[in-house]
């Protein structure tokens, strides 16, 4: 809310029954780039309070054509009633503690995901090049456990990580310096590269997407954005 009053998709996030206006940044993702197919398996990072979680859900297609939505947060989130059903479950954990192979474990195939999304976000401090080098380290966190690298380098084979061959990740950053580089960390490492600024952003947030879609199988430094 802004001054006390609901804004649109304040509003709109009540009538439609997601747990926070958030959800309609993932739907804006979605629409555009259909990252979440049916029968996806997809990892929530940073997960509270849900609203991304309901969206994941709708997308995965009705329960007969199976995928599962794993929410991790370093609190304890409750599965949405609304919009969510038994292929979502939340874990509360630290994800800088868990191991790649117990977050894959939790996955439809028990090997990783098609999609990782990372919601999470430092507690801010005000200091706007401070904010935005603290949410680059999450995100590169977040990176790291899709690819299965200590070190986003060339010499670690493109295979580990838990983001499966052809996934995407969405990984929300606070515009700085810092959030630059992920395009030229992740270039040759996916099909696509895009950045997007929901609209339901509010207007005094620094937010933005950053969107990586169809992990290749080989790096290619040359691969085209």
């Amino acid at each position: 809310m802004s001054g006390g009053t609901a804004d649109f998709f304040y509003r709109e996030a009540r009538r439609l029954k997601y747990v926070a206006r958030s959800a309609f940044k993932l739907l804006e993702i979605q629409k555009k780039h259909r990252i979440i197919r049916p029968g996806a398996s997809v990892l929530d990072l940073g997960c509270a309070p849900g609203a991304f979680l309901q969206v994941a859900c709708q997308n995965l297609g009705p329960p007969e054509k199976g995928g599962v939505v794993v929410g991790v947060d370093i609190k304890k989130v409750k599965v949405p009633a609304d919009h969510c059903d038994h292929r979502v479950r939340t874990i509360a954990s630290d994800v800088m503690q868990m191991s790649h192979a117990a977050l894959a474990s939790f996955s439809a195939s028990g090997k990783g995901y098609s999609v990782l999304i990372s919601d999470m976000c430092p507690s801010v401090s005000g200091v706007g090049s401070k904010d935005a080098a603290l949410s680059a380290e999450l995100g590169m966190c977040a990176l790291h456990l899709a690819l299965g690298q200590s070190e986003v380098d060339d010499s670690i084979p493109e295979t580990g990580g838990i983001l499966l061959p052809g996934g995407s990740i969405v990984i929300k950053l606070l515009e700085g310096e810092d959030s630059q580089g992920f395009l030229k960390l992740c270039k040759g490492r996916f099909q696509q590269l895009h950045w997007l600024r929901p609209k339901a952003t509010r207007s005094t947030s620094r937010e933005i997407y950053f969107i990586g879609k169809s992990r290749v199988t080989k790096y290619s430094p040359n691969q085209e954005k």
